[in-house]
C-alpha cells in the first residue's frame, strides 16, 4: 500500500506521535510525504519515507499528482482547521482529488486510527 503523510505545522508533533505508535504497520508500506513532515517523521519515527518538496514549495501538489495517477492508496493529512497558515498545503484540493479517485483520507487522528485498524486486519 502507498501512503501519503502530510501535516500542517501545528500538527507535525501529532503526526510524529502517530507514526511512532503505528510504526510496525506503517513500515510495511511505501510512505510518501511533503518535505518537512517527511524529514521529521522519517527521522523521529525511524521510517523510510520518500519526500517531495515542502508544502510551501508544492509538495502537496506533487502528492496530489500521485493521487490523480492512481499511485497513492491512502492519505493521512493532519490539518489544523483553526490556525492553518497560507503557506501550508491546501487540504481542499487534496480532499477533492481523494473523493474523485476514491482514496481514503484522514484529516484527524480519530479517522487515521480507524484506517490503521482496518489495515491491521488485512
Amino acid at each position: 500500500m502507498r501512503i501519503a503523510l502530510i501535516a500542517h505545522d501545528k500538527k507535525k508533533d501529532e503526526m510524529i506521535d502517530f507514526a511512532r505508535r503505528y510504526r510496525k504497520i506503517l513500515c510495511r508500506h511505501e510512505l510518501y510525504a511533503t518535505g518537512t513532515t517527511g524529514k521529521f517523521v522519517g527521522k523521529l519515527a525511524d521510517l523510510d519515507i520518500h519526500t517531495f518538496l515542502t508544502g510551501t514549495m508544492g509538495g502537496g501538489q506533487q502528492i496530489g499528482a500521485k493521487i490523480a495517477q492512481g499511485e497513492i492508496d491512502v492519505v493521512f493529512f493532519f490539518r489544523d482547521p483553526l490556525t492553518a497558515q497560507p503557506h501550508e498545503p491546501d487540504v481542499n484540493a487534496l480532499i477533492r482529488l481523494c473523493d474523485v479517485h476514491s482514496v481514503p483520507l484522514a484529516t484527524n487522528l480519530g479517522t487515521a486510527e480507524t484506517i490503521i485498524a482496518a489495515m491491521k486486519n488485512k
